[in-house]
């Protein structure tokens, strides 16, 4: 499995950035992954070279690159529950600080770049995230929806708020199929149907789903929230999103 380390040119800098796509030589369609709070790191890298192996070019962008090159914290081999909250304290200001205007601008970069690459091939692409990732999958999507044809995203964070540009106020922008991989506890079920009506008003194809017995973070194996069946579920649910929507009629 062929992996790249890459900077990408942005309006703001140079992002580091992972790849990994498949050894056969051919164009294959581009994802961009999103990390959650915790960043690039093995376990990240291992899910897109996963997804890589089902004929994709998967891009994993370093969302703190403004900080520092990735690895941005100083993570353990396995997160443990005593752990995590010193890690979410010291992660926060980054996520703070990375406003909607800089995942815009990042995003534009990014799917540029993304579809540059010569193992890409044309039409669409993938947006999957993971916690905060699923937010910036879906304004990422909505800011381009001539290049986005699926959003996937799990365990996700701040997909309902109360601000103007809530993600789930840009429904009406999506052209994407969506789906959204819930942990048990992760939305309070009106912030489910706030999503559920801003979708359907906007006539979006959509899928939301409470992953049974989980709590957030399931789908990290070096964390203490990991789920092995959770994590089969969504592989079970995004590869057929991404076939449906990236790879038919090619």
């Amino acid at each position: 499995m062929p992996t790249k380390n890459l900077h990408i040119p942005t309006q703001d800098g140079q992002a580091d950035a992972f790849a990994a796509y498949p050894s056969d030589g051919e164009r294959h369609p581009g994802v961009l992954l999103y990390t959650d709070a915790f960043g690039i790191r093995p376990e990240l890298e291992n899910k897109a070279r996963e997804l890589a192996e089902h004929g994709y070019y998967v891009l994993v962008p370093n969302l703190y690159y403004r900080h520092r090159p990735a690895p941005v914290l100083d993570l353990p081999e396995y997160i443990g529950e005593d752990l995590r909250p010193g890690f979410i304290a010291e992660v926060m200001p980054l996520v703070q600080a990375h406003t909607t205007d800089r995942i815009l601008r990042d995003a534009e970069a990014y799917l540029g770049f993304l579809t540059a690459q010569p193992e890409v091939s044309a039409g669409p692409s993938g947006v999957v995230g993971y916690c905060i990732g699923a937010a910036l999958a879906l304004r990422t999507a909505s800011a381009h929806p001539g290049q986005v044809a699926a959003v996937a995203g799990f365990h996700p964070g701040f997909l309902v708020t109360d601000a103007q540009d809530s993600p789930h106020r840009l429904a009406h922008r999506l052209t994407a199929e969506v789906h959204i991989g819930l942990a048990v506890n992760d939305m309070t079920p009106e912030t489910i149907t706030d999503l559920t009506k801003a979708f359907d008003a906007a006539g979006v194809e959509h899928t939301i789903e409470i992953y049974p017995g989980t709590i957030h973070g399931f789908t990290m194996s070096d964390t203490a929230a990991f789920n092995p069946s959770a994590l089969e579920r969504h592989w079970d649910r995004l590869l057929p999103l991404l076939t449906r929507t990236l790879t038919s009629g090619t």
